[in-house]
């Protein structure tokens, strides 16, 4: 059975999620995550490279075989959404670049695959994430969303899995 290392990427613009599970069969462990802050006084371009940088860091200091990212989730705030959507093409981008494969996840399939409801909130996503990778130890809500978002992929199957690789 091969191991398939998934990064999950909760996209921000003020606190981009990032978490690395390691996926063998029915077995999944924690292996990194954490949280990029770009710095709220910067232009949108500079934070946006932030992004990019920090990104592609965890990219080449891991490697990871797949990438989940979540979607946007587009509320009335259309200032918001874009400023969302712009993050979350930073993070594909980091990942296309470095020859990692992406697969896009809508926050309500990630809540459905973790917690087991599609209206769950991050207390609860945290909650299961804790359980699910006891040795993560606490993480915050951003990386427990990115953490969340690889388990999704997880369960889903990954591109490995589907390719009978």
């Amino acid at each position: 059975m091969t191991a398939t290392l998934i990064l999950g990427v909760d996209p921000g613009l003020n606190n981009c999620g990032w978490g690395l599970i390691l996926s063998e069969g029915s077995r999944l462990s924690h292996v990194a995550h954490g949280v990029i802050k770009p710095p709220a006084q910067q232009q949108l371009a500079s934070r946006l490279l932030c992004l990019l940088d920090e990104l592609s860091a965890v990219i080449e200091q891991h490697q990871p075989h797949e990438c989940a990212v979540e979607e946007t989730f587009v509320n009335s705030n259309a200032r918001a959404a874009l400023a969302l959507g712009q993050a979350r093409g930073v993070a594909l981008a980091a990942a296309a670049r470095r020859g990692v494969v992406v697969a896009e996840y809508a926050p309500t399939t990630i809540k459905k695959a973790v917690v087991g409801s599609g209206s769950a909130d991050k207390t609860q996503i945290a909650f299961m994430v804790r359980r699910l990778l006891p040795t993560a130890g606490e993480v915050s809500a951003d990386a427990a969303d990115a953490l969340g978002v690889a388990l999704c992929h997880a369960a889903h199957g990954g591109f490995r899995r589907r390719a009978g690789a």
